[in-house]
């Protein structure tokens, strides 16, 4: 009852000061129609926010969405269910809150719900930005016919939509990998691979300690050794530059995101060929699980997910530290921004630690705006002189032109 007082509107409060007014005045100047009058328009407001507070608050929400994960530019929709286990509500003022990158906030207006009713209540949304946003919280405004009060009911609860980025159609190309397809078996001697390659099992009394796996075993506390048999499946290291140095322009037209798309449709089109896709940033924070014990497989869903919510990351160089034996024998492919001097030492080491190296250098001067005419990095020479399969994408050239001309 305190709180529905509080949520009075100026009318409501008109009211209140008016009947107050009105007893006063009857009282002095003896007139007892003027009193009842008072008392009348004092008690509508006291009476309609005692119907409010016990109307207003048994209300039950789902929300659902039609999908968790959408592409950038493609619609989600979203399904509200309302419903009262109270009595007759008044006028409901429902009001959806959104980011605004999904669009505006969507407003609707229920006459009121009888008890046990329910309300189905959909509506789009749609975002040009990749990200993940939340979906709510749910206000509800209760009303009455009079416009005395304006009650708000919080629905607290959340739904996380994630907008993954833009995916292009990439043409199939010839890729030099360490093994092509997947799923056959064969026997490989340890020996003949990377640690990246092994898979483990507990061990068993009887097991020749020579073949235990100490990483594995440090990793779970449990001695763990090594399978005599692994798949066969194809690896792909993938090295995105999100550095904020390497790249130009702003928001969705920016290089970065260009970037992204490109890693993006890169990851989808190996997952489809049956690669193993591991995803790296500039800081060599491996984006991927389940790498190194031979887990991950090859749905790009979650690679999408890393995707969407990369930042940019303030550092002048790329990280090196992280390269080791885990990209021997497998594909190493990087979308780069602007690149110079001080990173030739790490694609030196990576030429000379993976198996193929692939480089997709972005000519990040074509996203600068100021910029008219435009020169092929010199980055991507220098790559093709050391050994890298390496082309040049800037703005005005599509992306899947760019990774036939890759595969050369």
């Amino acid at each position: 009852m305190r709180e529905a007082l509080q949520a009075l509107t100026l009318r409501g409060r008109g009211f209140l000061a008016g009947g107050v007014t009105a007893v006063i005045c009857g009282i002095l100047v003896g007139e007892r129609d003027l009193v009842r009058i008072g008392v009348l328009v004092l008690l509508l407001p006291l009476i309609t926010a005692g119907w409010i507070a016990r109307s207003g608050n048994r209300l039950g929400l789902v929300r659902t969405l039609s999908s968790r994960q959408v592409e950038a530019g493609q619609p989600a929709q979203v399904k509200l269910e309302l419903s009262n286990v109270g009595p007759t509500t008044g006028v409901l003022l429902i009001e959806e809150h959104i980011p605004y990158a999904l669009g505006s906030r969507p407003r609707f207006v229920i006459d009121s719900m009888a008890p046990g009713w329910h309300r189905k209540i959909d509506y789009p949304v749609r975002s040009d930005v990749r990200g993940k946003y939340d979906v709510g919280p749910l206000h509800v405004r209760v009303g009455d016919p009079f416009g005395l009060i304006e009650l708000t009911r919080v629905f607290t609860k959340t739904s996380p939509l994630i907008v993954t980025p833009r995916v292009e159609q990439l043409p199939q190309i010839g890729l030099r990998g360490a093994w092509t397809g997947s799923g056959d078996n064969r026997p490989r001697a340890f020996s003949s691979g990377s640690a990246a390659d092994v898979t483990v099992r507990e061990y068993r009394l009887g097991d020749d300690l020579r073949r235990v796996h100490w990483r594995s075993t440090a990793r779970t506390g449990e001695l763990m050794v090594r399978r005599e048999e692994q798949p066969w499946q194809s690896r792909c290291t993938l090295l995105i530059d999100n550095r904020k140095a390497s790249h130009r322009g702003e928001g969705a037209g920016s290089s970065v995101e260009a970037a992204v798309v490109a890693a993006a449709s890169i990851a989808v089109h190996l997952a489809a060929l049956g690669y193993q896709v591991r995803l790296v940033s500039a800081t060599g924070e491996d984006l991927t699980r389940g790498w190194h014990d031979g887990s991950g497989s090859v749905d790009s869903r979650p690679l999408l997910e890393q995707l969407a919510v990369l930042p940019t990351v303030d550092i002048s160089t790329l990280a090196t530290d992280w390269v080791d034996d885990t990209v021997t024998g497998g594909m190493f492919l990087a979308v780069l921004g602007a690149v110079d001097d001080r990173d030739r030492a790490f694609f030196s080491r990576i030429h000379s630690t993976s198996g193929p190296a692939y480089a997709l250098v972005l000519d990040v001067a074509s996203w600068n705006a100021r910029q008219t005419t435009f020169l092929e990095p010199a980055a991507t020479s220098w790559l093709q002189s050391h050994g890298w399969k390496a082309t040049t994408l800037d703005r005005r050239t599509p992306l899947a032109s760019a990774w036939r001309e890759l595969g050369r």
